[in-house]
């Protein structure tokens, strides 16, 4: 589906499915014919699951949380059940982790249509698709609209009761002891991040990824770390070189509009010269006696996780590796404004922990993308650097001379 695009609904139960690279709130409201909730009651979310013929499931994670609308179970007076959703860590925008809802039956899961809001930007929270009633016909329409102001944007425009926090009455206590803020403490079944929400975009993001950049060197002491382009972290914790081996999961979603597409992983590796010694990918599975390893070829994007995974033992690596490239082409010619949600991550090989993730944005019409870079250090550590440079190349072939060029 496109913004704005329509369609009837074939079954009286559908679900909505709304899944992102990262883990996502989403919820659902039931409006009136003046786009209002009736109350509270109507806002159907993981802390109200829920309500007249809307109930809320959540995905633990693993995979996307859903709305589930029984049509025939809507009470008189609702003509439309918006689906929302927002990023779970607070104050991240969607831009680069775009969302996908999935439209199903709710009793045989076969999808009736999907949508992905394109060219998302600042947007904390969106409206994605909502199912509505028109001349007795249930339809679902795809929206895309987006809130800077998060869920407590969303939930105020359509009528829900937001109590905000009244943090300013404490610190100024002398003169504001009419406050009401003290007696009066927010309902019970609303999201505590819609009374957090406003005062958000003020501060910067409390998540432990993407520091800004120039904030000195980034260290896994704290935790996941999400880049943002031409950050680098480094690959210790403790002040200590921790990781033995490392997997670079490697993702993307098919082309729209349901086109598959034929995306290739690959790593190049390095002396210290920028010389290239090997390069790993589909055609040859492994290289350096073994030290990087490639799970094989993908050729879809189908499938929920990683699509290919390139293994590497940095304690088994030759000593004249001192740089590794990690590249996707598109053997098929497509152009990478065609892929939806491309991105890298690394992950501990040995718990499967992710650690660090590179979500690519911004994607250019080229054939070939340099995605991140690792990097030996004098002192013996590796870094790791979020890339997303674009090259006009199907092959990895063609990514060994830029690729040298960027170390």
């Amino acid at each position: 589906m496109t913004p704005g695009s329509n369609t009837p609904l074939p079954v009286a139960r559908v679900a909505v499915d709304v899944a992102a690279p990262v883990r996502l709130d989403v919820s659902g409201l039931l409006l009136t014919a003046d786009g209002k909730v009736r109350s509270d009651d109507d806002f159907i979310f993981y802390n109200q699951p829920t309500g007249p013929g809307v109930t809320y499931r959540s995905g633990g994670g693993t995979t996307p949380d859903s709305i589930t609308v029984d049509t025939t179970a809507v009470p008189p007076g609702i003509e439309k059940i918006v689906v929302t959703a927002s990023p779970d860590a607070a104050g991240q925008t969607f831009q680069g982790i775009e969302p996908t809802a999935t439209i199903r039956s709710a009793d045989d899961g076969s999808v009736i249509a999907t949508f992905t809001p394109p060219q998302l930007g600042t947007e904390t929270a969106l409206v994605v698709v909502e199912i509505y009633l028109r001349n007795g016909v249930w339809k679902a329409r795809a929206v895309g609209q987006g809130y800077a102001n998060g869920l407590a944007g969303i939930a105020t425009d359509f009528g829900v009761t937001v109590e905000e926090p009244a943090a300013p009455a404490a610190p100024v206590a002398p003169p504001a002891p009419t406050v009401q803020a003290p007696v009066t403490p927010p309902a019970p079944p609303l999201d505590p991040r819609l009374a957090a929400a406003p005062p958000v975009p003020a501060a910067p993001p409390a998540a432990p990824a993407a520091p800004a950049p120039g904030s000195g060197k980034i260290n896994l002491d704290k935790g996941r770390v999400s880049l943002q382009k031409n950050q680098t972290v480094s690959l210790v914790k403790g002040g200590r070189p921790f990781l033995s081996q490392v997997k670079m999961g490697l993702g993307w979603e098919p082309a729209y509009r349901g086109k598959d597409i034929d995306l290739d992983a690959s790593v190049i590796a390095y002396g210290p010269q920028r010389n290239h010694i090997d390069s790993c990918y589909f055609g040859k599975l492994s290289i350096v006696n073994g030290a990087i390893k490639h799970s094989g070829d993908n050729l879809t994007g189908e499938g929920g996780g990683d699509d290919e995974v390139i293994v590497v033992d940095l304690g088994r690596l030759p000593q004249d590796v001192t740089g590794l490239v990690f590249t996707v082409n598109s053997f098929s010619g497509q152009k990478f404004t065609e892929v939806a949600k491309a991105y890298c991550r690394l992950l501990d090989a040995a718990t499967g922990e992710e650690l660090v993730r590179f979500d690519l944005t911004n994607a250019e019409p080229q054939t070939g993308v340099m995605m991140a870079k690792l990097i030996k250090q004098f002192s013996g550590e590796w870094e790791m650097t979020a890339m997303g440079d674009f090259v006009k190349s199907r092959t990895v072939r063609g990514m060994v001379k830029p690729a040298a060029q960027s170390l």
